[in-house]
């Protein structure tokens, strides 16, 4: 689905979009990569945390000097920044690196997963998380619509973070009520937020034995005043 993810998003020109939270961030980060360089844009894709080697099939460049990045970019092709490896996992710059990286580079968008989930479908940030550049223009939080009428130990990372947003127990069933505490409370997906960056929360793995899940969960994020956009997203939308 050609641009489906910068329409939803409503991209400007240049952008720097850090995604967080659970439940497809990395799906969303080189999907959102490929479609804007689809269109013969420059993109950068990154992470202030780790990533998974197997995840990173763009060309990369091992350094965060803007000069070394510039060189590697190409119109057309996602460039991924990485600084090191551990293993099974790429490293990637401090957050204060990524800004440097938009302010420097000729990059038409430089995308970073900010944030670790682990896999699961919801999350609240430790008191290290979420990894957020300053110079961010848009956050993107991520959560799994698959969370829903599931126990939360089976479905979160940081349960105990959870547990102190919502009060549920960590074998309490998930609702759509439980989410959208999580995803709307300052310390949980609006943590970290630069004042200045607008916010869109996208709703992944929705199908259709959970879209009506999902129409409740928009509902109740859109009329929160910190909320700029909700992006529900099938199955199909995004690989």
């Amino acid at each position: 689905m050609s641009g489906y993810l910068r329409v939803q998003l409503e991209l400007g020109e240049r952008e720097l979009v850090a995604i967080v939270g659970a439940g497809g961030k990395s799906t969303v980060l080189f999907e959102l990569g490929r479609e804007l360089a689809a269109d013969g844009r420059t993109v950068i894709l990154t992470t202030t945390t780790k990533m998974a080697q197997d995840q990173v099939t763009e060309p990369a460049c091992w350094s965060v000097d803007p000069g070394d990045v510039d060189r590697a970019l190409n119109p057309g092709e996602p460039l991924f920044v990485a600084v090191g490896t551990v293993p099974g996992k790429v490293t990637g710059p401090l957050a204060e690196e990524v800004d440097r990286l938009f302010d420097e580079t000729a990059a038409d968008y430089v995308l970073v997963e900010a944030d670790g989930a682990r896999s699961m479908s919801v999350k609240a940030p430790a008191d290290h998380e979420p990894v957020i550049p300053n110079r961010s223009t848009l956050v993107v939080v991520v959560v799994g619509i698959d969370a829903i009428g599931r126990p939360l130990r089976d479905v979160a990372h940081r349960p105990e973070r959870i547990e102190a947003i919502t009060g549920q127990p960590a074998d309490a069933i998930v609702t759509v009520a439980d989410v959208a505490a999580i995803l709307l409370h300052p310390e949980g997906g609006l943590k970290q937020v630069p004042d200045g960056a607008r916010v869109a929360i996208a709703i992944t793995k929705v199908a259709p034995e959970t879209e009506q899940a999902a129409t409740d969960l928009e509902i109740r994020l859109v009329a929160h005043p910190r909320v700029d956009s909700v992006l529900v997203l099938q199955e199909t939308d995004i690989a």
